[in-house]
């Protein structure tokens, strides 16, 4: 068998495939670099702990006063409201949807 020997490439060409390897290289890195922020952004987006409950451990018991109840409830952003009446004293309760901690509490009363 016979081996083709290529010819030793011009200078010109030299300096052309070693421009085309410099820029494969960058686009390389590039992509790799890429490829590293997605997967760290999706990995915090997994990982994070927000102390998001578990399925099936959402079960929680709030006590409300005595004399109390729900007037109204709704969803604003991330959080959980619940308008309570107490004994004519008008108060709103604000859960966080995901843990649903205590997030505030704001009471009306009248001015005497």
């Amino acid at each position: 068998m016979t081996d083709t020997v290529a010819p030793e490439p011009t200078p010109e060409q030299a300096a052309l495939i070693a421009r085309v390897r410099r820029m494969m290289l960058i686009a390389g890195l590039t992509s790799a670099l890429a490829v590293a922020v997605v997967l760290i952004a999706v990995g915090y987006r997994l990982y994070r702990g927000e102390g998001s409950p578990t399925p099936g451990t959402t079960d929680i018991t709030e006590t409300l006063p005595g004399g109390a109840r729900i007037v109204a409830t709704a969803v604003a952003g991330e959080r959980l409201v619940l308008t309570l009446d107490i004994s004519g004293v008008i108060e709103i309760r604000t859960f966080d949807a995901k843990t649903l901690k205590p997030a505030g509490k704001l009471r009306f009363v009248s001015e005497p």
